[in-house]
């Protein structure tokens, strides 16, 4: 495990949204959604490829808050633009599980 800073740390933009549209993503390599989040009136709706498509389904991801790192820069996918990282955990089969905000927070909170 490697050490970083506090101040390391708080470079890494983590905030809080809420999924607002899903599609699938055929063009992705590996199983994919486009998700689109929205972090607030300061950041605004963003848009990622995401492969959860193992736990969940496009209308179990409307609405839900999730946590996505923002200052990562943009990334083409398959001819997307994926424009934030929507983070989680894998599970015993390298399946993601989404991180979420429980009890919920104003969309753009940055974690801290």
């Amino acid at each position: 495990m490697m050490t970083i800073s506090y101040e390391e740390f708080e470079k890494v933009d983590l905030r809080s949204g809420t999924v607002v549209k899903v599609e699938e993503f055929p063009r992705a390599k590996k199983p994919a959604y486009k998700v689109w989040v929205d972090f607030g009136t300061e950041i605004g709706i963003k848009q990622t490829s995401a492969q959860v498509t193992e736990h969940y389904t496009p209308q179990s991801l409307i609405g839900r808050q999730v946590v996505g790192c923002v200052n990562l820069g943009s990334k083409n996918i398959g001819g997307f633009v994926s424009e934030f990282l929507l983070v989680g955990f894998p599970d015993e089969n390298k399946s993601v599980c989404l991180v979420t905000v429980d009890p919920r927070v104003p969309n753009g909170e940055k974690l801290f």
